[in-house]
């Protein structure tokens, strides 16, 4: 028995198995209840397909007992979750589902849940990462977890199309998925002319509403046919392929508007990549990183790279980027710092906050490159809690000061119209005092060319681990 602290929050909902905390290790102990599948799933090759194809994370099978089967999956530096994602990776991994699915299907199997939490992106690309999600296929039946694979990514993803990536954020309040008849209520009268946004989204709906109107207590079983159901799939995997989104950004095209010249903006690289250079970085995230220009002047020194922003088209620049370089080390996220993503779930434990899996990550670096002033003008941070909150996951953290002068300072300033003397505090005396209540200042360098500084500063209290 696998003592309750040591088992994953997440794991109660599964009887096929759980995983558990193996000292640093994470491991997957399978239940006799689910012996059958995983027998016939090691045994006919399945799994060891989806693994070459990069398809499903793989795994070593580390023990077997009669009461139980224990494996141990690649480890996953990080575990991202939908509401981080871009629309391009909201897309891929969706279309990830659909794609596992198909191929379970002409396999004589199903994926019996078609969670968004099933995926993660590992390597610079989508994974699929719940190994018991898998059951056998029973002849003429449907797809049972067709509505769930709606509510958690067809929906959201159409609902983006018309209403922006923020929809995603839903998915924070909705650990089990949108439902059905608020996706149709979100969406343009129109779309009930589309064949596919009728069937799978304005039909269902209906259909859901009159089920909970009928108190017969009968239970029907549907029936279809693989050929059937394998339509359904190519349908909404080619429409899923297809969709684009259509939201402008501020900052989508950030470097184009930088306020300082070429030769500032290369001293700024050269100088970021001779201190990281010089402190041995395995892994490293970079806040507010925009489209990752920054982040990959160290990719190829740097095990391991995160990159946040705000912003999803940039984000999805990154990923796109990510993707054409093959870059397998680098993971774009969206993240706003002044409302990092909370812990949801029952106790709120069973998906961990931003802040709990960065501690968990454990970056030898940080860096916050022209963060700090939207931070404190935009977001009223004072400069104690901004440092608070890097030195929750921060062993080095390498930021940015724009001073007073800054162009961009001088314009969130002036926004603050009447209350302009609050921020009296901002300059670089105060940052530095809030700053080193938590940090020790290893080195300073002004920016030549521009009004930003750049510093070096080391966690007091090493949380490297």
């Amino acid at each position: 028995m696998t003592p309750a602290n040591q088992t994953h929050e997440a794991s109660f909902r599964d009887p096929s198995g759980y995983m558990f905390h193996d000292g640093g290790v994470l491991r997957r102990v399978i239940n006799p209840i689910y012996f059958p599948q995983y027998t016939q799933l090691r045994d006919s090759g399945f799994f060891e397909t989806l693994i070459k194809k990069g398809l499903l994370i793989p795994h070593t099978e580390t023990s077997v007992a009669d009461d139980k089967i224990v494996i141990t999956p690649e480890p996953i530096p990080f575990i991202s979750n939908p509401y981080e994602w871009s629309f391009e990776q909201f897309k891929h991994a969706a279309l990830l589902t659909l794609q596992i699915q198909k191929y379970a299907l002409s396999k004589g199997f199903i994926l019996k849940d078609a969670s968004a939490y099933n995926i993660t992106f590992h390597k610079g690309k989508a994974v699929f990462i719940d190994t018991l999600s898998f059951d056998f296929y029973e002849d003429n039946t449907p797809w049972r977890a067709y509505k769930q694979f709606i509510t958690h990514f067809f929906g959201p993803l159409v609902l983006a199309k018309y209403h922006g990536t923020d929809i995603f954020k839903m998915m924070q309040t909705h650990i089990d998925g949108l439902p059905v008849q608020l996706i149709a209520s979100l969406l343009p009268g129109k779309t009930k002319l589309s064949s596919t946004l009728y069937t799978n989204i304005h039909l269902l709906a209906k259909m859901e509403s009159k089920h909970s109107e009928d108190y017969s207590g009968e239970t029907k079983v549907a029936k279809l046919s693989k050929k059937a159901q394998n339509n359904i799939l190519t349908s909404l995997f080619d429409f899923i392929k297809k969709l684009q989104l259509k939201e402008a950004s501020e900052w989508g095209d950030y470097y184009n508007k930088t306020n300082y010249d070429d030769a500032a903006f290369e001293a700024k690289k050269q100088l970021i990549r001779d201190w990281v250079q010089s402190l041995s970085v395995k892994k490293l995230i970079d806040m507010g990183g925009n489209d990752g220009t920054f982040a990959r002047t160290v990719i190829d020194i740097v095990e391991d790279v995160i990159v946040t922003d705000i912003d999803n088209n940039a984000v999805g620049y990154n990923y796109q980027q990510v993707q054409k370089n093959g870059e397998t080390n680098m993971l774009p996220l969206v993240c706003d710092v002044l409302q990092p993503a909370p812990g949801i779930g029952f106790n709120n434990t069973e998906r961990n906050s931003l802040i709990d899996r960065l501690k968990d990550y454990a970056p030898d670096v940080t860096m916050a490159l022209a963060l700090i002033h939207h931070i404190t003008l935009s977001g009223n941070v004072p400069f104690l809690k901004s440092a608070e909150f890097f030195a929750k996951f921060s062993d080095y953290l390498i930021i940015e000061f724009p001073k007073r002068k800054d162009s961009w300072v001088h314009s969130l300033l002036t926004r603050k119209r009447e209350f302009i003397n609050h921020f009296d505090f901002y300059n670089e005396s105060e940052f530095e005092k809030g700053y080193l209540y938590y940090f020790e200042l290893e080195k300073k360098q002004p920016i030549e060319g521009t009004e930003r500084i750049l510093y070096l500063l080391k966690n007091k209290h090493s949380i490297g681990g």
